[in-house]
């Protein structure tokens, strides 16, 4: 490959010149459809942007007409099967590993005619069987070049393609794409994967793989990586990198461009300079959930008989500019009804409406009642047995700004919504001590702020790029976090039944597989002895309370546990 400003050489004619575009989607997380589930309606934000594969495939089909559909590609960069209750309803509801039933977001690939998808993380969410299903109803391959088999070492799916291109003029030439996912996987699915599969990092796998695709004649070398950008890691150095696509650009040659995902950032173009050679690789990342669709072109000349990358742009389309594609929506239509009869199933009452818009700088009872339902399902799971006096204690994420427990009916909706992610139930054995360090890493979520200073809480949270589902509170024990002192020395006044707490002491904390698999790098949890692994999600333990109880109320369970102080000065009253 030359250097994307490089000139082809002066005896290069027209017949030696040609060009193939590559369109890439990536983290569409189950969206179909232009439609929120969790609000009942279309889907919309601040910006107006539209979602869902129905849309994208519209734009393809523009690209396809505009370049020829002989000379394009389409690919996608993971995290394809979660995120929406739609992926729900087919892993869990209705599952297709026991229905057989075509997965809605397979039927709508297939008829987009997708080339390839690289593996995201949440991919392993529902468990091997479910990804197996669904990669059996795929008309293209799963690529995964760093997920291997545990005991060989070998690939456990496709590591890269290599597809011939017929460009215009009759020119073939042949594009390969690599996938590579997220070794974050051995830890956000631990449960899932243990003892299965391995993932070697991302930059290590890529220097194996892309030379023998070179050497298998690979004109253009492309990679899908379900990686970001920014060279960080969430899990600290216990893996090799979380968001690796920079350094995957400066460290391989011979790579042209990267289709990037997992940062649900928005890339146009992007240019990353490989150390070795000099030359410019290009990077591309489309919004999240088919907002966008990237686009890259790519300027091939005859070079010693062989084909060679002499340009490479990429630009984003806007899925809000189109209108959904008729065929794939008509191909999901039944299914997607069926999801929205579903989630609309009232389960109870409220009896009032419980909001989480303020639950991350405020103790809400639409949190105590997440806390609240954990810890009881952990205590009852330790009763009778060796650890059934230990106190219970539970943590929970401030997941959705939005949701809400409303008065009157609840829904599935309504408690999906509440608790966005397939998490299962773990109860871990922590002691006081590592209580408090635990609610002090958690409390670097804030920004410090001086006593007495005005408290806008657009800028109070989400310090040091900490996400809401980073910062856990926690029911059973009492505290404050004072804001005005630095981080490491903000909780307060940590309590457990009106004293002080023991930093011995050992309690049961509910938590989820996420926390307990080391998601968010907080300490203590991943090594602390699991004392429930119960292998039920917790928004289907919500649901399951709600029927039982047939009546949600704050009486039973809200308990103002926890407050935000400056110098022992309440922040909010």
């Amino acid at each position: 490959m030359a250097p994307a400003a490089a000139a082809p050489p002066e005896h290069a004619g027209k017949d030696q010149k040609t060009s193939v575009t590559v369109m890439g989607t990536s983290d569409m997380h189950g969206y179909v459809e232009n439609w929120d589930y969790f609000n009942n309606a279309e889907y919309d934000d601040a910006a107006h942007n539209d979602v869902g594969l129905a849309k994208i495939s519209t734009l393809v089909d523009s690209v396809r007409a505009d370049r020829g559909a002989e000379s394009t590609m389409l690919i996608d960069a993971g995290d394809t099967i979660q995120g929406t209750s739609l992926t729900d309803y087919f892993a869990n509801t209705e599952p297709i590993t026991e229905t057989g039933e075509i997965h809605p977001m397979a039927a709508a690939m297939n008829s987009m005619d997708y080339d390839a998808a690289a593996l995201g993380n949440h991919e392993f969410n529902y468990g091997l069987d479910t990804l197996r299903k669904f990669e059996s109803q795929l008309d293209f391959p799963l690529l995964g070049a760093n997920a291997v088999d545990a005991a060989t070492d070998k690939p456990a799916f496709t590591p890269y393609i290599i597809k011939t291109v017929k460009t215009k003029g009759n020119k073939p030439v042949k594009v390969g794409v690599l996938g590579l996912t997220n070794p974050g996987v051995a830890i956000w699915d631990k449960n899932n994967v243990e003892g299965k599969l391995k993932f070697p990092g991302i930059v290590e796998q890529a220097q194996k793989y892309v030379p023998e695709m070179k050497a298998r004649g690979a004109d253009v070398v492309l990679v899908s990586a379900h990686s970001g950008t920014s060279g960080t890691s969430s899990y600290g150095d216990d893996l090799p990198l979380e968001n690796a696509s920079t350094q995957l650009a400066e460290s391989v040659p011979g790579i042209d461009a990267i289709l990037v995902g997992h940062a649900h950032q928005e890339i146009p173009e992007r240019f990353v300079t490989n150390k070795a050679t000099g030359e410019r690789v290009l990077l591309t990342e489309p919004l999240n959930w088919g907002m966008r669709l990237s686009v890259m072109d790519f300027e091939l000349t005859k070079v010693r008989g062989q084909w060679d990358v002499t340009s490479a742009s990429s630009s984003l389309l806007n899925a809000n500019t189109v209108e959904p594609d008729p065929v794939v929506s008509a191909l999901v239509a039944e299914q997607h009804q069926r999801v929205i009869d579903y989630v609309n199933t009232p389960v109870g009452n409220a009896t009032e409406s419980m909001p989480a818009e303020e639950s991350r700088y405020r103790d809400t009872a639409v949190m105590d009642f997440v806390n609240s339902v954990q810890a009881g399902a952990v205590d009852r799971a330790l009763d009778g047995g060796p650890n059934a006096d230990l106190p219970v204690l539970s943590l929970v994420a401030p997941f959705s700004r939005t949701a809400e427990i409303p008065a009157g009916p609840v829904t599935i909706r309504d408690l999906a919504g509440l608790y966005v992610f397939p998490n299962t139930l773990f109860g871990v054995e922590m002691t006081g001590a590592q209580v408090k360090e635990y609610l002090e890493y958690s409390a670097k979520y804030f920004t410090q702020s001086a006593p007495g200073a005005p408290v806008d809480p657009a800028t109070l949270t989400n310090a040091n790029g900490t996400p809401d589902y980073n910062y856990d509170m926690m029911s059973g024990v009492d505290y404050d976090i004072d804001i005005s002192r630095p981080v490491g020395e903000r909780i307060v006044n940590l309590s457990f039944n009106g004293a002080p707490v023991d930093p011995a002491q050992r309690f049961a904390v509910a938590t989820n597989n996420y926390r307990q698999s080391g998601g968010g790098n907080f300490p203590h949890i991943s090594t602390a002895p699991v004392l429930v692994n119960q292998q039920t999600e917790i928004r289907q333990l919500l649901i399951d309370y709600v029927v039982a109880q047939g009546t949600v109320d704050p009486a039973d369970f809200a308990d103002n546990n926890w407050r935000l102080v400056r110098d022992g000065v309440p922040v909010f009253e």
